[in-house]
């Protein structure tokens, strides 16, 4: 049984990267972004790892990386390059990961492969991170229809933002999907309060 999960969004900076320091945090697993863009700044693996408080050691090495902060296809033509799925494999390590995906499940790596035969290709459970507002249940249910049309398998959604009782209630009718957690606004972020978090808003049976 595969013990790691794929956290995937329905859009750009829709939390991923929260979450996923939340279950590595939470899980105690490691973390790793296989595709990284805009690393002009701090990686992601960076961000995580001050998050959720991992030693470097266990927030793993990026397969690609590339500075502008857009899509993987465009970042690898503007380095010359090709992304190429068999040189991407799950690390040799005993750990549980955490692996986050580059924006959503239709994102292009290449002239034809998408983020979605990534997700085929690792084999993990995914977590899609959604936003809790206005808007959401179209993106949700779009996403988890893709994942479920490829016979991925969806683990659940998790909401990100203000509490909305109604969109998560049509997200889970209209989907038929669980939503397994929800992170709120926090004035606070660190490890600490992602604990918190997963232990107040998060059905911790999902995550066995």
């Amino acid at each position: 049984m595969n013990r790691d999960f794929f956290v995937t969004g329905t859009d750009t900076n829709v939390g991923k990267t929260v979450l996923s320091a939340l279950l590595c945090a939470a899980l105690d697993a490691a973390y790793w972004k296989p595709i990284q863009t805009g690393a002009a700044g701090d990686r992601d693996r960076q961000t995580v790892s001050a998050l959720a408080e991992l030693p470097a050691h266990r927030t793993l090495e990026e397969a690609y990386v590339f500075d502008p902060p857009v899509s993987p296809h465009l970042a690898a033509q503007l380095a010359g390059i090709r992304i190429q799925l068999d040189r991407i494999t799950r690390p040799g390590t005993s750990d549980r990961l955490v692996i986050e995906g580059a924006g959503g499940v239709l994102v292009p790596v290449n002239e034809s492969d998408l983020m979605l035969d990534l997700m085929r290709r690792l084999g993990a459970p995914i977590i899609v991170a959604s936003r809790s507002s206005l808007g959401t249940i179209n993106h949700t249910l779009l996403t988890v229809r893709c994942l479920r049309d490829a016979s991925l398998p969806v683990a659940g959604v998790v909401l990100i933002g203000e509490e909305n009782a109604a969109n998560r209630a049509a997200i889970e009718r209209y989907g038929n999907v669980p939503v397994v957690g929800w992170i709120p606004k926090l004035d606070v972020l660190n490890r600490a309060a992602l604990l918190d978090v997963f232990d107040r808003h998060f059905d911790k049976s999902c995550f066995q």
